[in-house]
Parts: structure tokens; C-alpha cells; sequence
């Protein structure tokens, strides 16, 4: 009957846990940096084109 015993056991059982939530956080970290990552570069040469475009003297 040791079968049956180590399906029983539940050692261990609370780190299986961590790790698969651990894995799921850190998954669901790098699907959000996909969308993040691809707009950086857009907003990046948008901020830059209207800086360059500003007029700066004085009295403005």
C-alpha cells in the first residue's frame, strides 16, 4: 500500500504552489512589456520630432 501513501503525502505540495504562481507572474509580466516595449519607440521619436520642432528665444 505505499502507492497509495505517496499519493497521500502532501510534502512539498505548498512549493509546487510558488513555483507554478511564480511562473504565472512573471508570464503575465512579460506578455504586458510586449505592448509596452513596441510603443516606447513610437512615443520616444514623437516626443523628440516635437522638441526639435520648438522654438525657443527670447521672450517667448
Amino acid at each position: 500500500m505505499w502507492i497509495k501513501g505517496f499519493f497521500l503525502n502532501e510534502d512539498g505540495a505548498v512549493t509546487v504552489d510558488w513555483v507554478v504562481l511564480t511562473a504565472a507572474i512573471i508570464g503575465i509580466g512579460m506578455l504586458a512589456m510586449g505592448p509596452i516595449l513596441l510603443s516606447t519607440n513610437s512615443v520616444a521619436t514623437q516626443v523628440g520630432t516635437y522638441i526639435a520642432n520648438v522654438s525657443v528665444g527670447a521672450g517667448n
